[in-house]
């Protein structure tokens, strides 16, 4: 068996128990929040509400969480261990640079051919983070994340999704995507990684469920690809009816080994706290797919090995990627 980076170190892929694909603990905006501070932050509070969750999530059967905040996101992995240091879950984490569209300056001055001219620094950044381990804490990567939206693959996007190939070639880490699916994004990127020699079933093409579109969905697993339905409880983004209408069709044609399900939910975040995520999407919390959404594939009669084909079998294969020698 394959081992996997979490925080607390490597793990075997048969210890990863019942897992939640594409989650946050913490989304930060490090530069806003330091000039305009939210009333609802208080890192002691922020702690215990997440140390309780990671509770809960155990309670309910969860052993690994996911968190997919990578820099642009406000990722603080010392803040994570500190969180984490006891928690009854493991907790994996990712790396890349979050931009829907542009990469801050720093990028456009440095790089090949640029002012300062030298080898690709995200290369540099996403190996270090999955070799060595982020911001000198030797927590290392266990994903690559990478992002397109509305925008498409502009010319920044394009030097993310080079260096994530890169990254991944090199290490056998798997990619994990953040998509726009009306757009049908998620095949743009295929068709980029594809053309680069990165075998699709080491990318999970993600936020699949803000779609009902069946055919885009299967075209996705059919080119190799497994699927995240990673935004339960956001129900600012789809029907949650029709989210489990969904993803109950894609078992009955047989997909159950090529989905995933999980939130994108946090305890904290600085694009949306606590207060306004509770009167927008009450039900977008990590505790959801436990508490409602599998409960309900069972009942309209999906069977108990399907569901731990996603929750358990399905997380171990993606997370284990690409072995390397």
């Amino acid at each position: 068996m394959a081992n996997v980076e979490t925080v607390r170190g490597p793990i075997d892929t048969q210890d990863l128990g019942w897992t939640l694909m594409h989650e946050h603990i913490f989304v930060k905006n490090p530069e806003l929040e330091e000039n305009y501070p939210n009333p609802e932050w208080d890192e002691d509070r922020m702690a215990e509400t997440a140390r309780a969750g990671f509770q809960a999530l155990a309670d309910l059967g969860i052993s690994t969480l996911v968190d997919l905040t990578v820099m642009g996101l406000g990722r603080s992995i010392g803040r994570i261990q500190r969180v984490a240091e006891k928690a009854p879950i493991n907790i994996a984490v990712a790396t890349r640079y979050y931009t829907q569209r542009d990469l801050p300056a720093f990028f456009h001055n440095h790089g090949p051919g640029l002012y300062g001219d030298v080898p690709e620094p995200l290369v540099g950044m996403f190996v270090n983070d999955i070799k060595e381990g982020i911001a000198g804490t030797g927590v290392k990567a266990a994903m690559i994340k990478v992002v397109t939206d509305k925008w498409g693959i502009t010319p920044d996007i394009e030097r993310v999704l080079a260096a994530a190939a890169e990254a991944h070639q090199e290490t056998g880490v798997p990619i994990t995507t953040h998509t726009h699916a009306g757009e049908h994004g998620g095949l743009d990127q295929q068709e980029y990684f594809r053309k680069r020699g990165v075998d699709l079933q080491h990318v999970l093409i993600g936020h699949c469920g803000d779609t009902t579109d069946i055919d885009y969905l299967r075209q996705l697993m059919d080119n190799g690809s497994p699927i995240g339905m990673d935004r339960f409880g956001m129900d600012i983004m789809a029907d949650p009816q029709d989210l489990i209408d969904t993803v109950f069709r894609l078992i009955e044609l047989g997909y159950a080994d090529r989905l995933t399900l999980s939130h994108d939910a946090g305890f904290y975040s600085a694009n949306m706290e606590p207060s306004l995520r509770r009167k927008l999407m009450p039900n977008w919390h990590h505790r959801y797919i436990s508490e409602g959404v599998l409960p309900e594939l069972r009942q309209r009669g999906v069977a108990e090995e399907a569901i731990e084909q996603i929750m358990v079998r399905n997380p171990a294969r993606i997370l284990a990627g690409r072995q390397t020698s």
